[in-house]
């Protein structure tokens, strides 16, 4: 027996009675219009429907103490048995009334129980059976809601971790700025930043937000980017039609970003190009970053910075889309590099949509 109560309904408990009671009324069919038979029959269906109530509490309270099997089924059986030896002394007893048997005799109380022993006993087995798969049910739940609060935190675990890296990223960069005397866009740089933390910060605790939202965090550190880089950094932007409300994970894109500009356009002398598109292939949302770059050097913190970065990504997509995803990154000798990421696509509906909803 199961050692935890599930909470089974005691209605659905009951109405498992129901089709057994159905089976004895069909079997008493034949014997309708032979004397007292009839009535015989309708005494033991009422008589089972008026055990089954004890019983099946009975039997739930040994579910809920998690009575082992061993004990269970030979109490069951003799709580089955003890009200058919009752029913078939009170038969009897009418049966000596209506002058159907010359005396009550003691030891018939004992025979023929199969009127109503083994309809206890069947309702005793469809009761358990609906006890386990109730149980299994709940389980199974229960399972499912420990592997979503697991994923939450790695997810949640995951996305903490690139907020220190990024802050210590642009705060280097405000510093130098300030080294260099250009105190106008360190000062630009620091507005921007309190834009992004806060815009962060307030997405801090979403899985998913609306591709709409997460171009606008971008956009916030590309304006500080562009505080440091002027017209050294030059940036290409293509979004499919309809694809603004599709969901995507918080904090996706900056990263990558943010790699692509560090690790590759702020080395070049002359600055670069990055192109960032985003297209919708059936039932998947296509992200390919592409950025122009430097040969590959030896530089073990940038490598490692971007690995780290990559990293990242993979686990959190991984997290939120287990099996639904890819991530492919390829380098050309002369340092360029491409991301391609491929994510379920699903649209969000509008907000004015799911106030009227909610409304």
């Amino acid at each position: 027996m199961r050692t935890s109560f599930t909470g089974l309904p005691l209605r659905v408990s009951l109405l498992a009675a129901l089709p057994i009671a159905l089976c004895m009324g069909v079997m008493a069919l034949p014997e309708l219009g032979h004397a007292y038979a009839s009535a015989f029959r309708a005494f033991y269906a009422a008589t089972f429907l008026a055990w089954v109530v004890p019983l099946c509490l009975v039997q739930r309270r040994m579910w809920q103490r998690g009575t082992p099997a061993r004990i269970a089924v030979p109490a069951l059986l003799l709580a089955t048995y003890v009200p058919s030896v009752i029913n078939n002394a009170m038969a009897q007893a009418a049966a000596v009334h209506w002058k159907l048997v010359p005396a009550f005799q003691l030891r018939r109380a004992f025979a023929g129980l199969d009127g109503c022993w083994l309809a206890l006993i069947a309702y005793c087995a469809i009761h358990a059976l609906l006890l386990h798969y109730n149980a299994l049910q709940h389980s199974r739940q229960r399972e499912a809601e420990a592997v979503a609060l697991a994923r939450e935190a790695e997810l949640r675990a995951l996305q903490y971790q690139l907020h220190p890296h990024f802050l210590f990223n642009t705060l280097n960069s405000i510093s130098a700025l300030v080294a260099g005397g250009r105190g106008s866009d360190a000062n630009r740089m620091i507005a921007r930043l309190g834009d992004l933390l806060r815009a962060t910060l307030e997405r801090s605790e979403q899985r998913e937000v609306s591709l709409a939202e997460e171009l606008s965090l971008t956009e916030h550190y590309l304006d500080i980017e562009k505080a440091r880089l002027g017209a050294r950094l030059q940036v290409a932007l293509h979004v499919g039609p309809g694809l603004l409300q599709a969901q995507v994970p918080p904090l996706l894109l900056q990263p990558l970003v943010e790699n692509a500009i560090r690790h590759g356009i702020a080395l070049r002398t002359e600055g670069g190009a990055m192109r960032l598109g985003i297209e919708g292939e059936q039932h998947l949302l296509r992200i390919e970053l592409h950025n122009e770059g430097v040969p590959a050097t030896s530089d073990e913190r940038a490598q490692r910075s971007t690995a780290i970065g990559l990293a990242n990504m993979r686990q959190r997509l991984e997290t939120l889309y287990p099996g639904q995803h890819s991530v492919d990154f390829q380098m050309d000798p002369h340092g360029a590099c491409t991301v391609r990421l491929m994510l379920p696509l699903r649209l969000a509906a509008p907000a004015e949509q799911r106030e009227a909803c909610s409304a």
